[in-house]
């Protein structure tokens, strides 16, 4: 994703170069560095390290607390050598820091931005219930296919079952539970992803209306238990269904049970790669605390309004959360590149069959891997992409960022995501003034802000005050950018709704609270209701 985009026709661009085009002005959000250097993950095991959620140790271990500031501060030079890719040669250290070397763009102009949105399937009928693969999701998908265009993908499932679908540089799969994922593709304006959100939303709603389907926007499920859930038949998913229960007494909630929205962004260089995303999980909180939208399960109030954030603390530390060297002063590739070494793997891939392997991949790439019949395979470049595919920290690195700390939302919120992040992040000044927002917050102060956030969302005050500079940042950042559709019409306009929560002090868990209570039920009329109020697309009750 975010590779060879094709310049948009569509859209007026009349960004103010001048402004946008200042490299090395920016500040660079970092931590000053610790006194420890953090353990590895079987270490802090053996250790019983206590954890503040998932990858994170107590703040009391070691060190006096970081405080997040902003500052420019040079970084490691790239390497220059020729990185293998073809799954051929001995794959090396230099290779894996090459994946972000090479997506580097250091023109601003080039930079893009991929939305991308999940929903639950709940088939509509006299007793509405989870969607399943066979009944729902192959159907969907086929007309999908038939009916609008898509084609099927290379990926497939069991037995060949389809499980992808692909148009246009955007994807259509399946997360665990039968949660419809659309990975748009990268773009050049918020006017274009939005337009291709709303076409998903019509293509949905056509095809699943005759078909008695609903697609709801939510962080949780807000009314299936676990064992109603029709996993999906990707193999990859039946490894970690065995394996991630052993990490973290949530992860097949995680895995069932939770949709999110997310952006993607490009980055200049290696040094402006680790201030955007010092910045990104630095401001993580603020965006759980907006886009929470997930108060429900099983039909009642949890105690939260982003349940879904609370579900992620409690997955996996090796692979989520904040892993520690965030936290450490001078980013560099190789950075990331040692943390997701030392993190252990879940399978490896070999002609289409998934063998079950949780060593590190540092171990993968140092003595290889042997089956049971004494076949030994040896790492591969595509073996490393795969394995990143299976990292979940709260800002991940691709070969671009992607943002993964908010509820799955249904409109009109579900723009307003990626155009807080691109006022944010595609803007130096606005960059600058959000860091300064939480330059003077320690880690251990970051950590509570992320439970209250999860807690009360913008019910608390201190967070909605920090929302409300936050948006109005974002705002004059797209300003500043003056992108316009052909009407004219400027991208700040998907921002108005964020303007509108934080005005209000209510988080959108905030508004199915007020009007559906705090115990709506799980009966069929419980269930109708629900839906009706968390709709995406499709069939708005029964037929």
């Amino acid at each position: 994703m975010l590779e060879a985009w094709v310049p948009p026709t569509t859209c007026v661009g009349r960004a103010r170069l001048a402004t946008r085009e200042r490299h090395g002005q920016a500040p660079r959000c970092a931590v000053p560095s610790r006194s420890f250097r953090p353990p590895s993950p079987d270490r802090a095991a053996a250790r019983g390290d206590v954890t503040n959620g998932p990858g994170r140790r107590s703040a009391g271990q070691g060190g006096s607390p970081a405080k997040v500031v902003c500052r420019a501060k040079g970084s490691p030079s790239m390497s220059t050598s020729t990185p293998v890719t073809d799954g051929s040669g001995e794959l090396r250290y230099e290779d894996l820091v090459a994946t972000f070397e090479r997506a580097a763009k250091p023109n601003l102009q080039d930079h893009r931005i991929g939305t991308e949105l999940e929903c639950f399937g709940v088939r509509i009928d006299e007793h509405p219930r989870p969607v399943t693969y066979r009944d729902d999701v192959l159907p969907t998908l086929e007309a999908l296919r038939d009916e609008m265009g898509w084609r099927e993908g290379p990926s497939r499932g069991r037995n060949g079952a389809l499980v992808e679908l692909v148009r246009d540089g955007a994807s259509i799969t399946l997360e665990p539970g039968g949660q419809l994922e659309l990975s748009g593709a990268p773009l050049a304006t918020l006017h274009e992803t939005c337009a291709e959100l709303s076409r998903h939303e019509r293509e949905l709603d056509a095809i699943s209306r005759d078909r008695h389907l609903v697609w709801i926007a939510t962080g949780f499920h807000p009314f299936a238990r676990l064992d109603e859930i029709d996993w999906m038949p990707k193999p990859r998913y039946d490894i970690m269904r065995s394996y991630l229960p052993t990490r973290g007494r949530r992860a097949l909630d995680m895995m069932a049970r939770t949709c999110t929205v997310q952006a993607n962004f490009d980055f200049r260089s290696e040094d402006d790669c680790g201030r955007r995303l010092r910045l990104a999980f630095a401001l993580g909180p603020v965006i759980t605390a907006l886009f929470a939208n997930s108060p429900y399960e099983e039909g009642r109030y949890a105690g939260y309004r982003s349940l879904r954030m609370e579900v992620w603390f409690h997955v996996d530390p090796d692979r989520c959360g904040v892993p520690e060297f965030v936290f450490d002063d001078g980013f560099s590739f190789s950075r990331y590149v040692d943390w997701a070494l030392d993190v252990p793997m879940f399978f490896v891939v070999r002609d289409g069959r998934y063998h079950r392997y949780h060593e590190t991949f540092r171990t993968f790439m140092t003595k290889g891997f042997a089956t049971e019949d004494g076949r030994r395979f040896h790492a591969t470049y595509a073996d490393w992409l795969l394995h990143l595919s299976t990292l979940f920290p709260n800002v991940r690195l691709k070969p671009y960022l992607e943002v993964r700390t908010a509820d799955s939302v249904p409109r009109p919120y579900v723009c307003t995501l990626p155009a807080l992040w691109k006022g944010l992040l595609y803007d130096e000044d606005a960059q600058e003034r959000a860091c300064a927002l939480v330059r003077h917050l320690s880690r251990p102060a970051l950590l509570d802000l992320w439970a209250e956030a999860r807690r009360a969302g913008l019910a608390s005050e201190r967070i909605r005050r920090l929302c409300a500079d936050l948006v109005d940042a974002a705002w004059t950042g797209l300003d500043r950018q003056d992108v316009r559709d052909a009407t004219g019409r400027p991208e700040t306009r998907f921002l108005e709704p964020a303007r509108r929560l934080v005005q209000e002090g209510r988080s959108p868990a905030d508004i199915l609270l007020e009007r559906l209570g705090p115990n709506p039920g799980t009966g069929d009329e419980a269930r109708r209701t629900l839906c009706a109020a968390t709709r995406f697309a499709g069939a708005p009750g029964p037929a």
